[in-house]
């Protein structure tokens, strides 16, 4: 059976992190494997000046045009109402002899009578509402409650997150399926003058700690800053390159680079590019990532995809993805996060044993192994869509 997919590219469209990377790759297999029996057709809120990823260009696709906030409050009000979101329906409506089903990829699910699918990446703003604004943290508690009702399926990318929708939302655990993300082919080993290049520009003359990841509150930059003054006092000479976009609330990581006197050990990368990540990953003496949530948690995989020893915090989704390839330790312990490195910087065979572990522990997230079964998923909730009773458009 080939199952006609309306799939929300928005967050690749928009957006530059987790979710865009999750989006966008996702799409890219499903589009590239004939096998899969998915007829994929792109859709979008085109309330920017961006467009598809170069990746999809080749894909069908469908756009409606609303300022952000008019889109997002007019896709909470459907399911408020609980009447479909005409934009979209209209859309929607089922080829024939090809099922339709929606699948919205972000926090953001209209209100349809065609089956749906939303992914949940985390439930972030419920743990820790206070590391999201004000605005969309109202819009997401309201939200996200009527959104997995609403939803026929739900894909959670962790058992973490699975757990989560469980405890705080009373989801009916049929209705979640664990649908871990993938790690692009380009995370590998590098070679040692694609090596010496990064390190020429980020760290030069020095060996360097890593962190990759949006520059905000519960990415924990503040442990890290306090671990690396640790092991700055204990003679360590490492620099901390911190890779990643400037996020809200960043002004107090600056400022305690330089409380700590810290100002010529800690370099601020910015976006680095995916040309230069992997070989900036395969470079780096240690990967820290003391996160107080994640509901995945991509640098750590990317980082053991690339051969780097890896130390992150033992919260959220981070002991599942890591497995015992990583040291973990508690998010709030500067003092562990310090000696936890130092083991890894002072010991050459505990750093080589992590090497190897994570190498084959990333081995075991492909975004193949992702589109067979989401594409799997997608059959399963069409076939149900078309029981004797079920609502269509």
């Amino acid at each position: 059976m080939t199952v006609s997919v309306r799939y929300d590219i928005g967050p690749a469209v928009h957006q530059g992190a987790g979710l865009a990377r999750y989006a966008e790759q996702l799409a890219v297999q499903l589009v590239g494997d004939p096998l899969a029996g998915v007829d994929l057709r792109l859709f979008y809120n085109a309330h920017s000046g961006h467009s598809v990823p170069a990746s999809l260009h080749a894909a069908p696709a469908d756009c409606i045009g609303m300022g952000q906030y008019a889109w997002r409050l007019s896709v909470l009000a459907s399911q408020v109402v609980r009447r479909p979101y005409a934009p979209i329906a209209r859309l929607l409506t089922p080829q024939e002899h090809a099922p339709a089903v929606y699948h919205a990829t972000e926090h953001l699910l209209p209100y349809l009578r065609t089956p749906t699918v939303l992914t949940v990446h985390d439930l972030i703003f419920e743990r820790y509402p206070e590391h999201h604004t004000r605005r969309n943290t109202w819009f997401l508690k309201v939200g996200m409650r009527l959104f997995v009702r609403a939803a026929d399926a739900i894909i959670a990318v962790s058992q973490h997150t699975r757990r989560d929708l469980i405890d705080l939302y009373g989801v009916a655990s049929d209705k979640i399926y664990v649908i871990y993300e993938g790690i692009d082919a380009g995370f590998r080993p590098t070679d040692a003058a694609a090596v010496a290049a990064v390190t020429a520009r980020y760290s030069p003359g020095r060996p360097y700690l890593l962190m990759v990841g949006t520059l905000e509150p519960r990415k924990n930059h503040m442990m890290a800053l306090q671990a690396l003054a640790s092991l700055k006092a204990a003679g360590l000479p490492h620099r901390l390159v911190i890779a990643g976009g400037s996020g809200w609330l960043f002004e107090p990581i600056r400022r305690l680079v330089d409380e700590l006197g810290l100002a010529a050990d800690v370099c601020f990368a910015g976006y680095v590019s995916a040309v230069e990540l992997p070989a900036l990953y395969s470079g780096a003496a240690c990967v820290l990532l003391p996160s107080l949530y994640e509901g995945f948690g991509f640098p750590v995989l990317e980082a053991m995809a690339c051969a780097a020893p890896v130390v992150c915090s033992d919260a959220g989704s981070l002991p599942e993805v890591a497995g015992d390839a990583a040291l973990l330790v508690a998010p709030h312990d500067p003092a562990a996060l310090a000696d936890a490195v130092a083991l890894v910087l002072t010991q050459p065979a505990l750093a080589a044993r992590l090497r190897a572990l994570g190498l084959a522990q990333a081995a075991r997230f492909r975004w193949e192994s992702c589109a067979a079964q989401t594409a799997a998923l997608y059959r399963d909730v069409a076939a149900r869509g078309l029981e004797p009773g079920s609502a269509v458009l």
